[in-house]
Formats: structure tokens, sequence, C-alpha cells
């Protein structure tokens, strides 16, 4: 499940033609709260080097949790749950 980085999971998923960034997308804990989790279609992501943005928003790769396949199948999920 685990392979690389979750910016190279995310990296391939975007750019890899043999992928489909629609299939997937992110659980990220938001702000730091305990419990506060928001789901975040990959299509919607762009990509930067310790950050990935959200429209304006700046988010740290630190706060995702896992990517997910849309039928269910966990990719990538980090090493603190």
């Amino acid at each position: 499940m685990r392979k690389g980085s979750v910016k190279e999971v995310l990296a391939k998923i975007k750019y890899d033609p043999r992928e489909n960034e629609s299939d997937y997308y992110i659980v990220i804990e938001h702000r730091g709260a305990y419990g506060d989790v928001k789901k975040i279609p990959v299509e919607m992501i762009e990509l930067g080097h310790g950050y990935f943005f959200v429209g304006e928003a700046q988010i740290p790769y630190h706060r995702i949790l896992r990517v997910v396949k849309k039928n269910g199948t966990v990719v990538w999920e980090t090493r603190k749950l």
C-alpha cells in the first residue's frame, strides 16, 4: 500500500496517463483538529513543493491522512494513524 511519499503518489496519479485522477480523493486532517477530516478529489488539487493547493488554500502535505480510490481501496496512508 505505502510506496513512496504522498507527493510521489499524488504526482503519479495526476501525471501518469495510465491513471485517471478523477478516480481518487485524499482525506486530510483539517487544521490539526483530531477527528475533523475532509475529503478532497485529487482533480481539485495542484501540487507544490511543501504544500498542495485547493483553489487559494495552501495545505501542507503532512495533513494528508490517506489517498483513496473511489472504490474504497486505500493506496497510501500515513504512518501516524
